[in-house]
């Protein structure tokens, strides 16, 4: 990806434009300093007729990267606000309340990637070491069994299963924390202290207990060593594939739970009757899967939330494998406990597991995604719980929602789960303390446990992956090949579906354009003017006009939208003294063949700075390309309203990322009459999920770059079936590191039959050539000289 990095405008005016044109704008701003107003006779020769001087100072892209993060604040803020406007339930009965919030419940699912069908109820089977007995331990009132059960085709449930000898009093699964691992959770390996053993304890008091292991946050086989291993926890290793995929690693632990609930529903049922009450425990990253499964599914009577719960507007804070696409747009911590009523739940507020981030980066190993766990305040946890109950308030019994603990210490202390034995069971009593169970068994080996569930739930992520084609196709069979009008007809509910669902759509812009310029170059064929336009408060767009000296009045020309790549700058492409290897000065070439030219600052500059605007957008259900595609939309608009511009003859040409924007932008926005992707169009599904692969962004710290649900829905091809019927054209070097040249023929050639069957075949072209990630400017630049109408 392009990663050259220029100083901003004006800073580098003194190499940028020439000397009486330096001189001229130095003495514009001398004449506004002394007089200190906003503009003067010579500020506004420098700006273009009909636009406001640009007085701006300092760095644009710095604006624009800070003005939409101010701006992200202020929608999460309101998102928070006007979430109770949406709950829309009936509390007249606990069986109305309950079935009036199907509809969340439905939308939860699929947030979560829950929309899989579990494989047909099996009883969980026994493991048992070699030369060993099924118990790996005993204790005083119960045993312990190593179990697995069957979720998902491939996927197991796994971990420990405590048996009381006597007749259980509940039926209890306990999640521990992603880095607790069973074993720990009763007792028999080191690291928990007793008194938070929470399963062991109530296996002691007569409970039927179900230990799951959860994906940890180590990283042993985050990676392909054939490839390139990585640092990310294995949580993001799987959250990137599933990502893609419309799947979640968080769903896939939900439905581990669902699925042990499964067995332990049939466990508890007699003649069709249950005869004991389901429980469901979890802290820390196990409180977090309890808290969704819970919401999801009505079958346990008390839930304990511990370690997590709270206000979750800094969930872009959190480590990205907790990342939900739309989440806090309807859902925060108190409206998923209010969808657990009117069965019980138990927030326990304790010390949350501490992480400060993925595992460090060391030789070898790096690319993974920041993100910390922190303890929010007691009083924040005690706000989201009156939250909860202001939710459900009015409905009857009122008595389901319990906050437990003083903010510290660890999980499993005796009130809680005090409150939780009276809560299955009336008058059920906590039993004191125990001593440990005693290991029977040193065979089993937990680290071979962790591996079987990490790469059963990569090779799942590789099936979706594997099987998006066919999803795609199917999803694709009511467009209407039959002609031009019926295919420009038929697409547009996948138009919609790609913005409203996949993208996400921002408002439209809510101030006018309030167009600022300023001129910076002043060459023999051509003048460029810096340009920014308003959208929202604080968010801009902006970008460098060239327009050709020799238009006449009245004239209009064609317009080439030249768009930079990742970390990129408007200058790289639309400088006339800069000649980047990756760009070759490509709007200066087409100003000097006669096009207009607007080369746009596009938000993905600053490393970590703009990957954590896509943090803030996506639990809002929106992208970093719901942004972009407004800015688009509003310089669209202003060009059109130029006297020189053509508005029916705008083309978009994009290297790199600014390639991803030419599949993306010019789906979304018909008013560009044409779209050329240069180095970047490829088979992108398998460029973002494939674990095998040297391609794959499953490998880098292009964190960002995956997009919710895109393998089921959009891949390239699919993206350029909606740029047609209007021009469409790749530019592909065959050494260019981003895909191999087959992935880009096998992908543009689906494109390409589409363009064919509707008889304009001539209007979808691919160039190859010799070369990098880089742009060649021939076969392409004939293509806009074709189809904008244009003779140099």
């Amino acid at each position: 990806m392009p990663r050259t990095r220029f100083l901003s405008y004006p800073a580098r005016l003194r190499t940028a434009v020439s000397l009486p044109v330096l001189v001229h704008l130095v003495a514009a701003l001398i004449a506004v300093g002394l007089a200190g107003r906003a503009s003067t006779a010579a500020d506004s020769a420098t700006a273009l007729p009909g636009t406001a001087p640009l007085m701006f100072e300092g760095d644009l892209a710095d604006r624009m990267v800070a003005g939409i993060d101010r701006y992200l604040d202020r929608e999460t803020a309101a998102a928070a606000a006007s979430r109770g406007r949406l709950w829309k339930v009936d509390r007249s009965s606990p069986q109305a309340y309950r079935a009036s919030l199907e509809p969340q419940r439905a939308r939860l699912r699929k947030m979560l990637g829950v929309v899989d069908q579990r494989v047909p109820f099996t009883e969980p089977e026994v493991i048992s070491a070699p030369g060993s007995g099924p118990e790996v331990a005993k204790a005083k009132r119960y045993h312990v069994l190593a179990v697995r059960w069957p979720v998902l085709p491939g996927i197991e449930g796994e971990g420990l299963l405590l048996e009381p000898d006597q007749a259980p009093v509940a039926d209890i699964i306990a999640l521990p924390d992603a880095d607790w691992t069973p074993e720990q959770l009763i007792g028999l390996a080191p690291g928990v202290p007793p008194a938070a053993q929470y399963a062991r304890r109530l296996a002691e008091s007569g409970c039927r207990v179900l230990v799951p292991t959860l994906i940890d946050r180590t990283d042993t086989w985050s990676g392909n060593p054939a490839i390139r291993m990585t640092n990310q926890p294995h949580r993001e290793w799987i959250y990137r594939g599933a990502f893609e995929m419309g799947r979640h690693v968080i769903g896939y632990e939900v439905q581990k739970v669902l699925a042990g609930l499964d067995w332990l529903d049939r466990k508890r049922t007699v003649a069709g009757s249950p005869t004991r009450s389901l429980g469901l425990v979890g802290y820390g990253e196990g409180g977090l899967v309890a808290a969704y499964a819970a919401a999801i599914d009505p079958r346990p009577a008390v839930t304990v939330v511990s370690g997590h719960f709270g206000p979750r507007e800094g969930l872009w804070r959190e480590p990205i494998y907790r990342n939900v696409q739309g989440l806090l747009a309807e859902f925060g911590d108190a409206e998923l406990a209010a969808m657990t009523v009117p069965n019980a739940l138990v927030v326990e507020a304790c010390q949350a597991p501490a992480v400060s981030g993925p595992p460090a980066p060391k030789p070898g190993r790096s690319g993974a995604a920041p993100g910390a766990i922190i303890t929010p305040p007691l009083e924040k946890v005690r706000e989201e719980v009156e939250r909860a109950a202001d939710l459900t308030r009015g409905l009857k019994p009122s008595h389901s929602l319990f906050l437990s603990g003083d903010g510290d210490g660890l999980p499993g202390k005796t009130a809680t789960l005090d409150l939780l034995l009276n809560l299955v069971k009336e008058n059920g009593v906590l039993a004191p303390l125990g001593t440990a169970p005693v290991e029977l068994r040193t065979a089993f080996d937990p680290r071979a446990r962790q591996k079987r569930q990490v790469e059963q739930l990569v090779e799942f992520n590789q099936r979706l992956m594997r099987e998006g084609e066919h999803r795609r196709r199917a999803l694709w069979a009511k467009a209407d090949g039959g002609s031009v009008e019926k295919w420009r007809e038929s697409t547009r509910p996948y138009r919609r579906q790609l913005w409203d669902e996949v993208i996400g759509k921002l408002p439209p812009p809510s101030v006018p354009a309030n167009a600022q310029t300023r001129l910076i170059f002043d060459e023999p064929k051509y003048r460029g003017y810096e340009v920014v336009l308003d959208l929202y408060p604080d968010v801009i767009a902006s970008g460098i006009l060239l327009v050709p000296k020799e238009i006449k009045a009245g004239e209009k020309r064609p317009v080439v939208v030249c768009q930079h790549g990742l970390e990129g700058r408007p200058g790289d492409v639309a400088d006339p003294k800069v000649d980047s290897p990756y760009y070759h000065r490509f709007a200066c070439r087409l100003a000097e063949e006669g096009f207009v030219t607007f080369s746009p600052q596009n938000p993905y500059i600053f490393g970590d700075r703009f990957r954590l605007l896509q943090r803030k957008l996506n639990p809002l259900g929106k992208t970093l390309f719901s942004v972009i595609v407004r800015q688009h939309e509003r310089i669209l608009e202003w060009l059109s309203s130029q006297p020189f511009v053509d508005p029916e003859r705008i083309g978009f040409y994009g290297l790199s990322y600014g390639g991803k924007t030419a599949m993306r932008v010019p789906a979304l926005l018909e008013q560009y009459s044409l779209s050329i992707c240069s180095g970047d169009f490829n088979e992108w599904i398998v460029k973002n999920a494939s674990v095998e692969h040297r391609y794959s962004y499953m490998f880098t710290g292009e964190w960002e770059i995956f997009e919710w649900d895109l393998g089921n829905t959009f891949n390239y091809a699919e993206m350029g079936w909606l740029i047609c019927p209007r021009p469409f054209m790749v530019e592909r070097g065959h050494d260019d590191g981003v895909a191999p040249s087959e992935w880009v023929g096998y992908e543009f050639t689906k494109t390409r039959e589409r363009y064919d069957r509707l008889g304009i075949g001539d209007r979808a072209e691919i160039e190859y050539f010799n070369g990098p990630h880089t742009i060649h400017g021939v076969g392409t630049f004939a293509f806009l000289r074709k189809h904008l109408r244009h003779k140099p």
